[in-house]
């Protein structure tokens, strides 16, 4: 599906940054996207996640040899994926699913990494007879690969260290704790030893990996990280007296700024805080692999939904909305290392003006805690109005959880382009049917569990 329509224009033709999705809005409500029938969906600015790698490339253009992936868990959709690849990107995976899908997507297997502490052996021979680049998780895992390894594969396979710098504001998102499920644990006894016996005994171990975190992890953390890794295979290789390591894959992890429009930190902020940090990782002695996610899409995308009722209760209004728990997962679960900003636009898509006021914008699933905003001040809300999640690009609308059976939402991409201030929508991922909820639910064993006589 395609559709365009005309956009309004802000005073001397440019939208101040809070408001560079007004016309989108209004156009997606104009066109139906956002109405009674499909009360939520996702948006993906297609020029802007273009632009958003245009930035990473040039951050690192100094470099050679230098491979950036994206992370599909960030944003696991074909076209979305699709769109990256045609943009220059790689792509990370740590999944089955994930590997089909950027299989899908267009990725040659050769700009493929896999990733994950829990691989299967088929998924390993997958990966390998596919010739997509392995990162071993563990020394367990690296005695696996000796078993499936077959000398002809193209695969690089690399070993995953957890450098063990510490983590960052948000626990769960840091993967360079003392205790870290990912990675050989760098400082642990006899751990450094083991890592060089390691590849002593396997000239085929050729790429060294690390990943400190994400959001919540600052960029002198990951930086340490990534020095820690260098200095590592500095180590390696003039201990067994070749260059048996040539790549580097230092992982992603740059955090985004929730707070506002602003971009920070910027890729350029990334490459001169690792610049200081290991000043011979961009030598161009090793090639480098990066691994970035959500501050590719992050920015780049949004969630629109209607307000179906609103209410008092105890002194308080509350929105009740159908962007919940469903699409905004860990916002709901973890309020206050996730906060979201929220726009409020009347049933016509325009942005709402007048008083504000103190408003719950909660979400449609039946447990108490789905409320995506607290006491947020914003235009008093009204029965059909819309509102918007912000920055929800990365990891909200495209991986959604099924709770109460609520449908997936469907998920477009636009561009403001053509005549003046027209927005073009493509359809990314259809709203998910009811049928399509029934199938997955076993409809077809719907009496398997019936006993019968005889």
């Amino acid at each position: 599906m395609t559709q365009t329509t005309s956009a309004r224009h802000h005073e001397h033709g440019t939208a101040p940054p809070d408001a560079r999705f007004d016309a989108v809005v209004e156009a997606a409500v104009q066109q139906g996207l956002l109405d009674e029938g499909d009360p939520v969906a996702g948006f993906i600015d297609t020029e802007g996640v273009r632009a958003s790698v245009g930035a990473l490339h040039d951050a690192f253009a100094a470099t050679p040899g230098v491979l950036h992936t994206f992370a599909a868990k960030a944003c696991s959709l074909i076209p979305v994926l699709r769109l990256l690849a045609g943009s220059g990107m790689g792509c990370e995976v740590a999944s089955p699913g994930e590997l089909r899908l950027a299989l899908e997507a267009g990725f040659p297997a050769s700009r493929i990494v896999l990733d994950s502490p829990a691989k299967t052996r088929e998924e390993i021979r997958l990966a390998l007879a596919l010739g997509v680049a392995v990162n071993a998780d563990s020394l367990a895992e690296l005695r696996r690969i000796d078993a499936l390894r077959n000398p002809s594969t193209t695969s690089v396979l690399g070993l995953r260290i957890n450098p063990q710098v510490g983590g960052g504001s948000i626990g769960p998102m840091s993967t360079a704790t003392d205790t870290s499920k990912f990675g050989v644990a760098l400082r642990d006894p006899g751990a450094r030893e083991a890592i060089v016996e390691a590849f002593r005994e396997r000239p085929w171990l050729t790429r060294l990996h690390a990943h400190v975190g994400s959001q919540g992890c600052p960029l002198e953390l990951i930086a340490a990280g990534v020095a820690r890794t260098y200095e590592l295979a500095e180590e390696i290789n003039g201990t067994l007296g070749v260059r048996q390591i040539t790549s580097l894959d230092i992982g992603g992890g740059l955090p985004v700024n929730f707070a506002d429009e602003t971009v920070r930190p910027t890729y350029a902020d990334y490459v001169a805080a690792l610049t200081a940090a290991a000043p011979g990782l961009f030598s161009g002695h090793y090639a480098l692999v990066t691994e970035f996610g959500r501050s590719l899409l992050a920015k780049n995308g949004f969630i629109g939904a209607r307000v179906e009722y609103t209410k008092d209760a105890g002194g308080r209004r509350i929105a009740l909305t159908h962007a919940g728990a469903q699409t905004a997962t860990r916002t709901v679960l973890m309020p206050d290392a996730w906060p979201l900003r929220i726009g409020a636009f009347g049933p016509d898509g325009v942005p709402k003006g007048g008083p504000v006021l103190a408003q719950d914008i909660a979400g449609p699933c039946c447990f108490a805690g789905d409320v995506v905003a607290y006491g947020r001040e914003l235009p008093e809300l009204a029965e059909d109005d819309v509102v918007v999640l912000y920055d929800t690009g990365a990891y909200y609308f495209s991986t959604p959880w099924a709770y109460n059976s609520l449908p997936r939402p469907a998920v477009y991409g636009f561009r403001v382009a053509g005549p003046p201030g027209a927005v073009t929508f493509a359809t990314v991922r259809e709203p998910q049917s009811l049928d399509s909820i029934a199938a997955e639910s076993g409809l077809a064993h719907v009496d398997a569990l019936i006993e019968r006589d005889g």
